[in-house]
């Protein structure tokens, strides 16, 4: 480090407490530390090659590579590289924000997890360059960007600050110095350090050297894997090239790979990942499926996959681009097109194949169904395809069900099949909507994802069974019903909500409950219009109908009340604020709803 002004900057929130979860409960091997920070070398030359595809000067040198130095005597541990480096700003944004997509979600991640399954929030969060403090007191990173003729020095003991100053690189790329602990000097042994590379990086096609005795040895094999026929790649080179990928800890629910010969060639590795990330809540929808071109990588943006199939991860290398490959030719050239075909068809095959194993898939499914259900809303091509993929819970059934399963199971005479959204299938199975169904022995799908609010409709049938959800299936449970008649009742309750209410209606659907919603016939159902107006996003107001069971002793004691106009008025408000509740929702006034139910309670006990 030369001598120059370092500024003193202070981490993210929280990060005292998340460093120390990184280094004493995220990492079950301190030599991990090694592993994340070659990936991340080998990440910062591809993108440095990726960015010269545009601008030739940023081109890296045709040796570059990684370099790991150990030395005994200073204690300290030096990876370089030759890639795109960072600026000032790059530093503090990328080693200055622990866990950049939220430190609080992270902590509350780390603390809901199973221990076994700590190390696969890395990838998630973005932490793995904090594994250093591990086996580090003390961490320099002295970092040039390519095209730029600054650099800088970043460095920090791990605590609450890190300092920031300019430095001196000849060329672009970064180096890390890291001040080894005294009880963690094996990685200053050149032969340790080997093999750590081949246990964890031999997949990284980037050559990898360990200095020893005065020369660099290489430290790994670098060969392409995907490239590699599948009788000579074994079972562990598959699982370390995938947590490669990702940053992933976990091993992968299934691999594909293979070699496409004819008219187009291209080698093609893929992974379905064992499980869900921690970080749900993630906006990103794009696949990011790497490109190469004769082993060259290219982008990770060529969307290889449809969003619908973005937990698949990967390498395709073709023979048939140039290297020279434009973002705008990436749009329009034939070939992305054809392989894209050909990758979504050859995974939607495995997905079929895996079904035969009914508890495997289901693994799948709860890590990954909501997703691929957005392609049956997206994807018009593929839908077919994807229906009978699709698993359920169901009214009348234990565990996971398909489309194909209940059409299988359908009654007599029954050519619908029905389905009820909100949001948990638990608290559904109890829902008023399905009474009647239960008493006619009907099975109805329960669905509780928030796609599940959309895709029915573009489905629309299955094996020429149409969907339909049970809240706009009433009138297919009053046929042949002979229900009392409360019509005045029904006038009364509608006067009293006015346009609260699309109608009020006697229905035969309810055994229990005395009300229940329902659509109108005339738009979305009731957990579509629920959705969007917790999004912000309602559209036309649609009216819900109120419907009434007129087997029900309330509304048979309410029949006999009609002289009461006041207590009809406070009843009918009483019943739309319940048949709500029974929904999910909040009452349109909840002080008034309570003071209601108060009243009643009052008048029921004096």
């Amino acid at each position: 480090m030369n001598d120059t002004v370092l500024e003193q900057h202070s981490f993210g929130a929280e990060v005292g407490r998340l460093l120390d979860l990184v280094v004493h409960s995220l990492y079950s091997e301190r030599e991990i530390f090694l592993r994340e920070l070659v990936a991340n070398a080998a990440d910062a030359v591809d993108r440095r090659r990726f960015e010269a595809l545009t601008d030739s000067n940023l081109a890296p040198p045709p040796e570059a590579k990684i370099r790991i130095v150990p030395d005994k005597e200073a204690s300290t541990l030096t990876i370089s590289d030759d890639g795109i480096g960072m600026t000032r700003q790059e530093l503090i944004d990328n080693l200055g924000t622990i866990a950049r997509s939220g430190t609080r979600a992270f902590a509350q991640n780390l603390a809901s997890s199973k221990p076994e399954d700590r190390p696969s929030l890395i990838g998630q969060f973005g932490v793995g360059f904090y594994s250093a403090f591990m086996v580090a007191d003390r961490v320099e990173v002295t970092s040039r960007k390519a095209g730029s003729e600054e650099a800088f020095v970043w460095a920090s003991e791990g605590a609450g600050e890190f300092t920031l100053g300019h430095a001196e690189r000849e060329t672009a790329g970064t180096d890390i110095v890291l001040h080894i602990k005294s009880d963690a000097t094996e990685y200053l042994e050149p032969i340790r350090l080997e093999t750590v590379i081949r246990k964890w990086a031999d997949h990284i096609t980037l050559p990898i050297t360990v200095a020893q005795d005065g020369k660099d040895q290489p430290a790994n094999e670098g060969t392409a894997l995907w490239r590699k026929s599948k009788s000579d790649v074994t079972e562990q080179s598959y699982k370390e090239f995938y947590r490669h990928l990702g940053h992933y800890f976990d091993d992968p629910w299934a691999t594909l790979h293979w070699r496409a010969e004819g008219t187009l060639e291209y080698f093609c590795l893929l992974f379905i990942p064992g499980m869900k990330p921690f970080d749900v809540v993630d906006n990103d929808r794009d696949a990011h499926v790497r490109l190469h071109v004769r082993r060259m990588f290219i982008t990770d943006k060529a969307e290889l996959l449809p969003h619908w199939l973005r937990f698949v991860s990967g390498v395709v290398d073709t023979e048939d681009l140039p290297l020279n490959v434009s973002r705008e030719m990436l749009q329009t050239t034939p070939v992305l097109a054809r392989i894209r075909k050909a990758l979504i068809s050859r995974i939607l095959s495995e997905l079929k194949t895996r079904t035969k194993e009914a508890e495997d898939y289901n693994k799948f499914w709860e890590n990954f169904g909501a997703i691929l259900k957005e392609g049956i809303w997206e994807d018009n091509e593929h839908r077919a395809e994807l229906a009978p993929l699709l698993r359920f819970k169901s009214s009348t059934q234990e565990g996971w069900t398909s489309l194909p399963d209940y059409v299988s199971r359908l009654q007599e005479g029954q050519d619908t099949i029905y389905y009820l959204s909100g949001d948990q299938a638990e608290a559904l199975k109890t829902s008023p909507q399905l009474e009647g169904f239960r008493a006619k022995g009907i099975e109805v799908l329960l669905m509780s994802d928030s796609i599940d609010s959309f895709w029915p409709e573009r489905l629309d049938s299955f094996e020429g069974k149409k969907l339909r959800s049970v809240t706009q299936a009433a009138e297919d449970l009053s046929k042949g019903e002979d229900l009392p008649d409360v019509s005045p009742l029904l006038l009364a309750i509608k006067g009293a909500l006015g346009d609260q209410v699309a109608d009020v209606r006697a229905t035969a659907r309810l055994t229990d409950s005395a009300v229940v919603l329902a659509s109108d016939g005339k738009g979305p159902d009731l957990a579509m219009q629920r959705l969007m107006r917790r999004a912000g996003r309602a559209m036309m107001p649609s009216k819900p109908v109120l419907e009434v069971n007129p087997r029900h002793k309330l509304i048979e004691a309410l029949s006999a009340k009609l002289e009461n106009t006041e207590l009809i008025a406070e009843a009918a408000a009483t019943l739309l604020d319940l048949a709500q509740v029974q929904e999910g929702d909040l009452p349109a006034d909840a002080t008034a709803f309570a003071r209601r139910v108060t009243t009643l309670l009052a008048g029921s006990l004096g």
